[in-house]
């Protein structure tokens, strides 16, 4: 465990043995099975979760009982509520399981020791958050201007090889489309 956590940490910033040490100490191992939630909706987010092994997805059902999945989150990946995280208040969102993971938990106590026991966390998070910030805006000038292939060919490269792991449906309520859609994109694509 912390394999996948370094190696993407270390893209960003050069961490010792003793600020891997520190780290380490500050994180919280968790395993789920396929279907179990780490969150639910209107808990309290206490962890930002990092994905070391398998897949997770966020979503959120509407007052009709659709889902609206907002991120999967596969192996190397971030996966939180942020706005229950930051601020203490209720999720939006689910976040459940796909298949069975192996995830890294830290609390906002620990995340707070971990900028002041290692100041480069800072920095690495603060990169995080930028990336964050253009791909949620590039997804979401996607979702209102882009045919429903081009939105399947950008999953495809944010998400190499997630048609072999994720339901269709999953990928279409993703994808804002139906599954049929899906299905009609999918064997265009291919052709």
């Amino acid at each position: 465990m912390f394999e996948i956590l370094f190696s993407k940490v270390e893209d960003k910033i050069k961490l010792s043995d003793i600020e891997k040490d520190i780290c380490k100490s500050l994180f919280s191992p968790k395993k789920l099975r396929k279907r179990q939630y780490i969150l639910q909706h209107d808990d309290i987010c206490k962890n930002l979760v990092f994905v070391e092994k398998g897949i997770l997805r966020s979503y959120s059902v509407d007052s009709k009982g659709n889902e609206h999945i907002l991120q999967f989150a596969p192996e190397g990946w971030w996966i939180s509520d942020v706005y229950s995280f930051l601020t203490g208040e209720a999720a939006v969102y689910n976040i459940e399981a796909i298949e069975d993971s192996e995830l890294l938990l830290i609390s906002r106590s620990s995340l707070d020791e971990l900028y002041e026991r290692v100041p480069k966390f800072e920095r690495y998070f603060r990169l995080l958050s930028q990336a964050n910030m253009v791909a949620t805006h590039r997804r979401l000038t996607a979702s209102l201007s882009d045919s429903a292939d081009e939105k399947y060919l950008r999953l495809l490269s944010a998400y190499p090889n997630i048609v072999a792991r994720v339901p269709q449906h999953m990928i279409a309520s993703y994808l804002g489309i139906t599954p049929e859609t899906l299905s009609r994109v999918r064997k265009r694509i291919v052709s």
